[in-house]
């Protein structure tokens, strides 16, 4: 058991895609390790598929899985969501309150001021997972988010970023922390690293992730035009994911009369989508760390994606490898090529696969996270959880990740 025990509870708005595949590997972890953990997020949020995986976490919480109504937007119904989660998170007591996103973030902080004023030393954690820091900052609307982010540092007691791209674009856009920053990659666990085959009718193409136009689902169904209109034949596709775009996407594909090559599919286990096609396509705008790109190279899956966010910090050598985001000719090129060269695209993906696991490990991810909680509240007592993790029977249901409606 661990040590010292804490009582942690994790504050996201939407608990699903990545941000959620990310606070449950960490919950498990924590969990294992001995401590208390609960997890607040909206309630109107998420598919039944979403809804199954809250109900196989929530067993193992100690503190709870509630689920509080949270828009997306700002508005004045944040502030009666704000007192509800209040008289939630008081009655916790909890030592950590960290906040995932940008709503997760904004809450947790207010919140834990309000108990620190009451006397409470409970610590105020943050991780963006790209969130607010997506937005333009020479427009209005990514303006105010900024300036938003910038007066709640002054609620935080330490921040995490899962990339070196995202702390990057936080001191651009917001500020330079004056508080205890740590940069933690997402992890994956041994058993992802299995090779996944494809299936004997497989596509040619997959893309997997939110509909929504920060993910490039447009992209990637014109670029499949291009190529039909280049060769004759369109190539086969499927689209993995549920989103606030679906709609537009599905009058795409029949516009462009892609319809009898072109499938849609809800949410569903990554390594299961994988199967379906002989090349993962990950066209997106911007990304902060994406585990779905680590997964497609832990299952050795050929893979085209973009120089957005902390992909490059994935790639390591073979950076070279990725292409421009928004750029949808270079991304026909790139499919193009796959279609007549296959073969290719091997060498690369074994050799990142490869090297993966020594850093994006989720006992990695905890030590690192938990340390961090550990170090803030003054504990003598290094953290190392992994160690303890044969020493607690709790074991919750495989994590996997999955593509549900937009954050």
């Amino acid at each position: 058991m661990a040590t010292n025990k804490l009582r942690i509870v994790h504050c996201v708005r939407s608990p699903i895609g990545g941000i959620f595949r990310h606070i449950r590997d960490l919950a498990e972890c924590q969990i294992k390790a001995g401590h208390d953990v609960g997890l607040i997020c909206d309630s109107t949020t998420g598919s039944a598929y979403d809804n199954r995986l809250l109900d196989d976490l929530r067993p193992h919480m100690s503190l709870g899985v509630e689920r509080f109504p949270m828009k997306r937007q700002l508005s004045l119904g944040d502030l009666k969501a704000a007192y509800s989660l209040y008289r939630h998170v008081r009655d916790l007591n909890p030592d950590i309150l960290h906040g995932h996103g940008a709503k997760g973030g904004a809450y947790s902080r207010i919140i834990g001021t309000i108990l620190r004023i009451k006397g409470s030393d409970t610590k105020r954690i943050y991780t963006p997972h790209g969130g607010s820091l997506h937005y333009d900052p020479n427009r209005m609307e990514g303006r105010i988010y900024h300036a938003l982010e910038h007066g709640l540092i002054t609620l935080s007691d330490g921040l995490i970023f899962v990339s070196d791209y995202e702390y990057s674009a936080f001191e651009t856009k917001v500020t330079s922390p004056h508080v205890p920053v740590r940069i933690v990659y997402n992890g994956l666990k041994a058993s992802e690293f299995t090779p996944v085959k494809s299936n004997s009718d497989a596509a040619d193409f997959l893309f997997i992730g939110m509909l929504r136009n920060l993910k490039g689902t447009d992209l990637f169904i014109e670029a499949l035009n291009n190529i039909r209109l280049a060769r004759g034949t369109a190539p086969s596709a499927a689209i993995v994911g549920e989103g606030p775009d679906e709609t537009r996407y599905r009058a795409m594909v029949e516009r462009l009369g892609l319809q009898d090559t072109v499938r849609f599919y809800g949410a569903m286990p990554s390594r299961d989508a994988f199967a379906m096609a002989k090349t993962v396509v990950v066209p997106s705008r911007a990304e902060a760390m994406p585990y779905i790109v680590l997964e497609a190279i832990a299952a050795q899956r050929p893979l085209i994606a973009t120089r957005v966010g902390g992909i490059p910090e994935i790639f390591g050598k073979h950076v070279d490898r990725l292409i421009e985001p928004g750029r949808v000719g270079r991304l026909t090129q790139a499919m193009t090529e796959a279609l007549h060269h296959p073969e290719t695209m091997l060498p690369a993906t074994e050799s990142l696969s490869s090297t993966l696991a020594e850093t994006f490990s989720t006992d990695l991810m905890s030590d690192r996270v938990t340390s961090l909680y550990h170090e803030l509240l003054g504990n003598p007592v290094a953290c190392n959880d992994s160690q303890n993790l044969e020493d607690n029977s709790t074991v919750l249901p495989e994590p996997t990740s999955f593509i549900a409606k937009a954050k």
